[in-house]
């Protein structure tokens, strides 16, 4: 109980307590909020009592998932490959795109394209992978770079 009246304390010190009306933009209308209290101001500001901040303790912005880069911002990193896959293209392309589930050494595991004609990649290889998209293949957004660790240059074909 101690720990609520020293936060309504500081609140009370930091807001005046006089009444003031503040306007606050809300779901595309203005609302007219009668602010009386450093507890009104908070459940008007956040929809929050001062008992479920002191239960709660202080906002934290939670992290997107989907936000982390799984490269880390480096610009090449070296992983294993964990198996080849073959993809279709999204529409109007038709074709067979090699790819690789790769795992990356801080741990993540993403999907790579295996540039150029052939290739001699298998499972627990070493690759190093870069940024880049493929545009026509959905989710891939990793490219395996050709000539480096166990995997080969693209094969030049003989003419006759």
């Amino acid at each position: 109980m101690q720990g609520l009246q020293s936060l309504s304390s500081l609140l009370a010190r930091s807001f005046s307590l006089a009444t003031t009306s503040v306007s606050r933009h809300v779901g595309g209308q203005s609302r007219l909020l009668n602010i009386s209290s450093p507890a009104n101001l908070i459940q008007s500001v956040r929809g929050i009592s001062v008992n479920q901040l002191h239960r709660r303790g202080p906002f934290k912005k939670k992290e997107n998932p989907f936000a982390k880069h799984p490269m880390d911002h480096r610009p090449q990193i070296k992983g294993v490959v964990l198996k080849t896959l073959i993809r279709k293209p999204r529409k109007p392309n038709s074709a067979n795109r090699k790819c690789a589930k790769v795992r990356l050494t801080n741990g993540k595991e993403v999907i790579a394209f295996i540039p150029g004609i052939g290739h001699n990649l298998q499972e627990h290889n070493i690759v190093l992978v870069e940024g880049g998209r493929t545009q026509d293949l959905p989710g891939v957004k990793h490219t395996i770079i050709r000539g480096k660790y166990d995997c080969s240059h693209v094969v030049k074909k003989i003419k006759r």
